[in-house]
């Protein structure tokens, strides 16, 4: 399979995991719950304009990017499955039951905001859709994000006692995220519910949506490994001046968002204009990939993507030690703009280890044993099917 990689697609993810890192490291700062009651008034101009350039860049954009990649891996993977003579559907069933039980241990153990978890759920809901046509897959896409467009129009607004109520706690998860000791902070964890989330019922439309919002982009992805997008960079040079377009669309959708007098909209502009932007973001990439792919950026990018899975967990493990009590305690004390500077730290770190990393391994460590129990090998990689092997010998006869 390793033998089939297209380089763009690694670099995309590398790429993407940079973004991931720049949204969460508010979440890392400031809690699930806190990112989005900064106090404005308390911030620097500085750490303001930082908030405002993670929140239109960064925030539901890179999300977007990465789950288009997911999609478009999982049609190579079924490609390549196939082209062993094998079945597909339990190695599917076996990757997305890996993927969840890896995101609820991360979730469980390590930092509460997975997508692992999701994306293995994820991987059920795109099964009806692996064999449809490409064609039928944009489609999907489009109607998708008109229809959860319309879905995402009005405000939540919160009456007096709610507003305190969640001050409260997230008063509560700084003082404990800051000063707890590992099992304090899983214990508050497992066991804090958030102001207006006591309702099952509300929990559970909550969880059958949200898949639903990132499902567009998957589709996407799909979509464009059936036609085989991205495999030819140099011939496709031309299609991602497209990019030029979508990106300042999305840009503009993002910052209307932010906007006062819009605000029944703003839900509508973050979730279109951040997927635009996303798409803008991926091609304007792929052009200058196709042009300096031999740089070493693009190198360490493409490094860091074979590696998604485990530099995805090695930034939760560093981020929470950073920020959380049992480490360095900088929880809700670091600054938006400091913030912004360790990621690019780490994500620098990161890049180069990963280069390195590959010049002695063939797999990451949690892609590994993903492989393993996907392919039940212990070698991680994938068999033939005996009548594949006979037919082939057949055919050479």
């Amino acid at each position: 399979m390793n033998t089939n990689r297209i380089q763009l697609i690694d670099s995309l993810r590398g790429f993407s995991l940079l973004g991931i890192l720049m949204a969460n490291l508010l979440i890392f700062h400031y809690g699930i719950w806190g990112r989005d009651e900064i106090d404005l008034n308390s911030l620097s101009k500085l750490d303001w304009f930082s908030l405002q350039f993670i929140k239109i860049a960064f925030e539901a954009t890179f999300l977007p990017i990465f789950s288009l990649l997911f999609g478009y891996s999982l049609i190579k993977f079924v490609e390549s499955i196939k082209n062993r003579g094998n079945q597909s559907r339990w190695y599917l069933l076996r990757r997305g039951i890996g993927l969840f039980v890896i995101g609820m241990i991360h979730s469980t153990y390590i930092w509460e905001g997975d997508i692992l978890s999701l994306y293995g759920l994820m991987l059920f809901l795109l099964l009806p859709f692996i064999h449809r046509r490409a064609k039928t897959l944009l489609i999907w896409s489009v109607i998708l994000v008109v229809l959860l467009g319309m879905l995402s129009y009005g405000e939540i607004e919160e009456d007096a006692v709610e507003q305190k109520e969640m001050q409260a706690f997230i008063e509560e998860t700084n003082s404990i995220y800051a000063n707890g000791t590992y099992m304090e902070i899983l214990d508050y964890r497992e066991n804090a519910i958030p102001p207006g989330f006591e309702d099952p019922i509300f929990l559970f439309i909550l969880l059958l949506m949200s898949p639903l919002f990132m499902l567009p982009m998957f589709l996407l992805g799909m979509a464009m490994a059936k036609v085989s997008y991205f495999s030819h960079p140099a011939k496709e040079q031309k299609s991602y001046l497209l990019g030029w377009l979508f990106f300042p669309i999305g840009l503009v959708l993002k910052l209307l968002a932010y906007k006062s007098g819009l605000e029944p909209y703003s839900a509508i502009f973050i979730q279109v204009g951040g997927q635009l932007l996303a798409i803008g973001y991926i091609l304007i990439f792929s052009f200058f990939y196709s042009k300096y792919s031999q740089r070493f950026i693009f190198t360490a990018l493409e490094s860091m993507g074979k590696l998604s899975l485990s530099n995805y967990l090695m930034q939760s493990i560093i981020c929470t030690f950073i920020f959380y009590g049992y480490g360095l305690g900088l929880f809700n004390n670091l600054g938006v703009f400091y913030s912004i500077i360790l990621g690019v730290i780490i994500f620098s770190v990161q890049c180069i280890c990963s280069v390195l990393y590959l010049k002695f391994f063939k797999r990451g460590p949690f892609e590994y044993v993903l492989r393993v129990w996907t392919n039940l090998s212990l070698s991680g990689g994938m068999r033939k099917s005996v009548s594949h092997d006979r037919d082939s010998k057949d055919l050479k006869i």
